[in-house]
């Protein structure tokens, strides 16, 4: 990011908090065309643990290098916006972040904010400053350097409660286009970077200037030599609030709730009396996800199961006014009245009817749809039912992020007879998705 320093100045005023925005659903689309191996490049699979989903944002969003306190972003609900990007970490991350805690993190989620996490870590060796530690020119040592940089992501996404399935978004600044050894190392690095996240059950971002980075990235979205980033985040600052005609990146490439743009640099913003200097953003895309504490409401004790149905076995159970950690809701059969079934921190699911949510009859802001998203390896349509003799939507581009939540058998398409529901309700073949497996179901994935 640009900024060598960020200005808060705090004044009173604190205005009501509103709702935050819902993402778009997801464009519809199945099989053209046989693919490779899910496990290979440019798609990789993302091994998601049992507790993981993933969450997006569709909107407004701000950045600033030091987190604001609490109060500035209760005042800032009088804003557009409603989500935030952090600096989680990295070698060459200039802030000091005295706010940015997991208490912090839990009260803005609370508050219904979004988090973007950001990492800065290593830099390119033909850009940034002088005293920036660099990417090696070398692939091997690139390589070696975007593992590391994506476990410490990790491990400080972690820290501040943010779980699997989150996305995080590495900050490599604009560098020099011409040079072939620079380039070469930059994408080793964030195709490094990308393994090593989903091989964690992270959602891999990548923050570029769009002429100077963002090309090049966009120029190997097909080579098997690189694995490809989920997300795309550009700097652009031309005041165009816009997610498509990106120059020398064709619409259809990060396509589907895949894409970001800072399009303002740093500039002084007030809402609620409280002045921020911020980035300005537009997002549709996946951010972090984070549990929600919320209390079991039953008489008795709850049973806590395999996965979001009573024909599950029960895996533990909570008594009742015991604190829950749920991460997102997904549909289940009905209980009590209530079809929605909550997914908690370790994997396992409860019926909504017995927690403290917002609402015990239907989804609940800010929770999520639990959903897990794979890159698909071709071009492919998703289908009206779970099978090609169902007519076909709208196409998805290569390397489009499939928003999967749940799964079931239907007819064989390559390898395998599973096929994947969308969020939009949609079906595509597991054959042309990179999940864990294109002969079997993929944990967690649950059974639709």
């Amino acid at each position: 990011m640009p900024h060598p320093s960020r200005i808060l100045h705090r004044l009173p005023g604190i205005r009501r908090l509103c709702v935050l925005p819902t993402a778009g659903a997801l464009v519809a689309g199945t099989v053209l065309a046989f693919a490779p191996s899910a496990a290979a490049e440019p798609a990789t699979p993302a091994a998601y643990p049992a507790g993981a989903s993933a969450t997006r944002y569709s909107g407004l969003a701000f950045d600033t290098c030091t987190a604001p306190p609490l109060s500035a972003i209760q005042a800032w609900t009088a804003s557009p916006y409603r989500a935030v990007g952090v600096y989680i970490g990295g070698i060459t991350r200039t802030c000091a972040q005295p706010q940015l805690t997991a208490p912090w993190v839990a009260s803005v989620s609370a508050l219904q904010w979004r988090l973007l996490p950001i990492y800065k870590g290593l830099q390119p060796p033909c850009g940034g400053k002088p005293t920036n530690a660099k990417i090696s020119r070398a692939a091997a040592t690139a390589r070696g350097q975007g593992t590391a940089a994506a476990a410490d992501a990790v491990a400080k996404a972690k820290a501040l409660g943010m779980v699997a399935g989150s996305a995080v978004y590495n900050d490599i600044e604009h560098y020099t286009q011409t040079n072939a050894t620079c380039r070469t190392g930059v994408l080793a690095f964030v195709s490094a970077w990308t393994k090593e996240l989903h091989r964690l059950g992270f959602v891999s971002g990548v923050y570029m200037n769009l002429n100077f980075g963002a090309k090049q990235l966009s120029d190997v979205y097909t080579s098997t030599s690189y694995a490809r980033p989920d997300a795309l985040w550009i700097a652009r600052y031309d005041s165009v609030d816009s997610l498509k005609g990106w120059t020398n990146i064709p619409d259809v490439r990060w396509p589907l709730h895949q894409r970001a743009k800072q399009f303002k640099g740093g500039h002084n913003e007030t809402y609620g009396g409280v002045t921020i200097n911020i980035d300005t953003d537009r997002l549709d895309s996946p951010v972090a996800t984070v549990a929600y504490p919320y209390s079991v409401t039953s008489t008795t004790a709850l049973n806590a199961r395999t996965g979001p149905s009573t024909t599950y076995p029960a895996a533990k159970s909570y008594a009742p006014g015991t604190t829950v950690r749920v991460v997102c809701q997904t549909p289940g059969p009905a209980v009590g009245g209530s079809p929605v079934w909550d997914k908690l921190a370790d994997g396992t699911y409860v019926t909504d009817r017995y927690v403290s949510t917002p609402s015990n009859t239907g989804y609940s802001r800010p929770l999520p749809l639990c959903t897990y998203p794979f890159q698909t390896t071709t071009g492919v349509a998703e289908r009206i039912g779970p099978g090609t003799s169902f007519p076909a939507g709208a196409v998805l581009a290569n390397g489009s992020l499939a928003w999967v939540y749940c799964q079931r058998a239907g007819s064989a398409v390559g390898t395998t007879s599973v096929w994947n529901r969308t969020e939009n309700g949609r079906y595509v073949s597991d054959y042309y998705v990179s999940n864990a497996s294109n002969t079997t179901y993929s944990k967690p994935v649950p059974r639709c």
